[in-house]
């Protein structure tokens, strides 16, 4: 699945991204909102990634996701 689809179906990908990424609160899904800089800002800032362990995380969670 590409960004552009995770990104107009955001409401109904946060069930699947709390699960892979459960520190992330409710607050940092409505401010990611689907963006994916927001989403590897936020990632990185909770869970200590370096910049490419987010990109590669973002990558893998996209690839995984199936509509």
């Amino acid at each position: 699945m590409n960004w552009d689809q995770i990104e107009g179906n955001w409401k109904q990908m946060t069930g699947k991204v709390k699960e892979k990424w459960g520190k992330l609160t409710d607050d940092d899904l409505t401010t990611i909102a689907g963006k994916r800089e927001q989403f590897a800002g936020i990632l990185q800032e909770r869970y200590g990634y370096a910049k490419d362990q987010t990109e590669k995380a973002i990558d893998d969670f996209a690839r995984e996701l199936k509509l």
